[in-house]
């Protein structure tokens, strides 16, 4: 079975997070963070993940230690639940449309994190949310869950559209590349032999 839980408790948040890759969608998000709470769950739909996320953070500051850390966990979840990641197709890309805006996201499962990220978000804002956290949810995510990501923004001057795009684009990225090849089902996707 391809699941993880990830709890993880700081001075800032606590958090506890569940992701079974060979899901529905079926979520239960609650971040207390609305529009991070309006990203997950696109995300858990659009890659078919069950995902159950509970946080609480110290979001009477902001809500950067909250996104930041919920990055980690996810990534991590991913991690635990690959295994030795025998048997995934490893890579995926998708370009996304999104009304105005068209992301493109390409990922490599490697074993190592690296985040290209091209993004021209206009806004600061959407409701309460900094935009610049987005950044910060992928240098999280991509770090542990150790994988290699690009994310390009090639149109789009609408900030929640922009964002929108690139959950989702991401979402059916990481279904891609986490799926099991049936050609190569017990197989590690590297002549390393190790990921």
């Amino acid at each position: 079975m391809r699941k993880a839980e990830i709890k993880r408790k700081t001075a800032e948040t606590n958090i506890t997070l569940k992701l079974n890759l060979d899901g529905t969608g079926e979520n239960k998000i609650d971040s207390g963070c609305g529009f991070l709470d309006h990203m997950l769950t696109l995300f858990a739909k659009h890659g078919r993940f069950d995902l159950t996320v509970k946080c609480n953070g110290d979001t009477f500051v902001d809500y950067h230690h909250t996104v930041e850390d919920i990055g980690i966990c996810l990534g991590q979840a991913f991690n635990k639940a690959l295994g030795d990641k025998k048997g995934i197709t490893r890579y995926g890309s998708t370009i996304l449309p999104m009304d105005e805006a068209l992301i493109l996201t390409a990922v490599d499962i490697s074993g190592r994190s690296f985040l290209v990220k091209e993004l021209d978000i206009k806004a600061s804002k959407v409701g309460d949310f900094d935009t610049e956290l987005v950044e910060e949810f992928l240098v999280a995510f991509s770090r542990s869950a150790e994988i290699t990501l690009h994310v390009r923004q090639l149109a789009g001057s609408n900030a929640h559209h922009v964002i929108e795009g690139v959950f989702k684009s991401l979402a059916r990225t990481m279904r891609t590349a986490v799926a099991i090849d049936g050609n190569a089902k017990d197989e590690i996707p590297s002549t390393k032999g190790v990921l």
